[in-house]
């Protein structure tokens, strides 16, 4: 009864964050598996679009591949996000001056990618972030030589 109450009073919530310690464990893996998830609900959506599928099933699955899209659009971001505000600093930019400009592009790349099943698209985009992880490979070989 009392925890009940003072749920009442001080009611809480969840809340997320990386934090904003240098911890070094900052990894483009997640966004390249989500960058790649999603290209194969894009395909999957257009091999469906393609079937002709429009029952009970179909549609379900229709909706289930583009929450899975839309849900790894967000990972993507968030993920490339962190990096971008987090794990690059000013001697990165020294040694790749387009790398703000790579990350806003990756960025809106991802969001025409949630909008639309572009495959072309959808491509571009895991070629973007491949190229931040290549980035991300060679900063982290220089700092640890």
């Amino acid at each position: 009864m009392f925890w009940k109450l003072i749920a009442k009073i001080l009611p809480s919530r969840i809340v997320y964050a990386h934090c904003d310690v240098p911890c070094g464990i900052y990894d483009p893996k997640p966004a390249q598996i989500a960058a790649q998830t999603m290209l194969k609900m894009v395909q999957k959506i257009n091999e469906q679009a393609a079937s002709g599928t429009h029952d009970d099933e179909g549609e379900n699955s229709f909706i289930r591949m583009v929450m899975t899209k839309e849900e790894h659009g967000r990972i993507l971001k968030h993920e490339l996000s962190v990096l971008w505000s987090d794990y690059f600093k000013p001697e990165h930019l020294e040694k790749y001056p387009d790398l703000h400009d790579k990350f806003w592009k990756t960025m809106k790349l991802a969001s025409e990618v949630k909008q639309t099943v572009d495959e072309t698209a959808a491509q571009e985009l895991i070629e973007a972030v491949d190229e931040i992880a290549k980035v991300f490979e060679e900063t982290k070989t220089a700092s640890s030589g």
